[in-house]
């Protein structure tokens, strides 16, 4: 998994006037949950953007005032109207403890339905994975080369050695059905067939 550094300051004070005015300075208010305690903190806003809106799950390297801890970003809030990031909530990463995250899905080849006419619908982005931090994947790579019209890849059929699958066992990733041109060839197919 990529990791990546972050820089911080802690704040001096909590509160939505405190939050506020960081915003207005360019800072994003956070906190660390971690084993001992919270840590409230700030995190530039530039910075902070580019990790947010990617596809990408990193383990982050903190550094909040001299102090770094390893951690992941659990949740992240938007604002519903400007679509700047309000405040992220991390959690710290030890040794020996399993961490619950997202993990983007990455699809490979080229579905065997997809090329007799269907249409490939994608139902997940990503999945909720548990798993120690040197055992989490960049992405979760699922092949759909043999996925024909009306075949569908379930969580349950996908296996990540080391890691455990949060979402439901019958949930449905990717489908492939048929797409409506696809249908009028078969249905002439069968006409042409009759006819002879």
């Amino acid at each position: 998994m990529k990791k990546v550094s972050l820089s911080g300051s802690k704040r001096k004070s909590v509160g939505k006037k405190d939050a506020k005015l960081l915003r207005r300075e360019g800072q994003i208010p956070a906190v660390l949950y971690g084993n001992k305690e919270q840590v409230h903190f700030s995190v530039d806003e530039i910075a902070l953007k580019k990790l947010v809106y990617t596809p990408n799950v990193y383990i982050f390297e903190l550094d909040i005032d001299g102090t770094k801890v390893p951690a992941v970003m659990k949740e992240v809030q938007i604002h519903p109207v400007t679509d700047r990031t309000v405040h992220v909530d991390f959690q710290e990463v030890v040794d020996g403890k399993p961490v619950k995250i997202e993990i983007p899905i990455k699809l490979t080849g080229l579905s065997e339905g997809v090329k007799s006419g269907g249409k490939l619908m994608q139902h997940f982005r990503k999945l909720k994975v548990e798993a120690l931090v040197e055992n989490l994947p960049d992405t979760v790579e699922i092949d759909i080369t043999e996925v024909g019209i009306g075949d569908k890849i379930r969580v349950g059929d996908v296996d990540i050695n080391g890691v455990k699958l949060l979402n439901p066992e019958s949930a449905v990733i990717i489908a492939v059905q048929m797409a409506r041109g696809a249908k009028k060839t078969v249905e002439e197919e069968a006409a042409e067939e009759a006819e002879a």
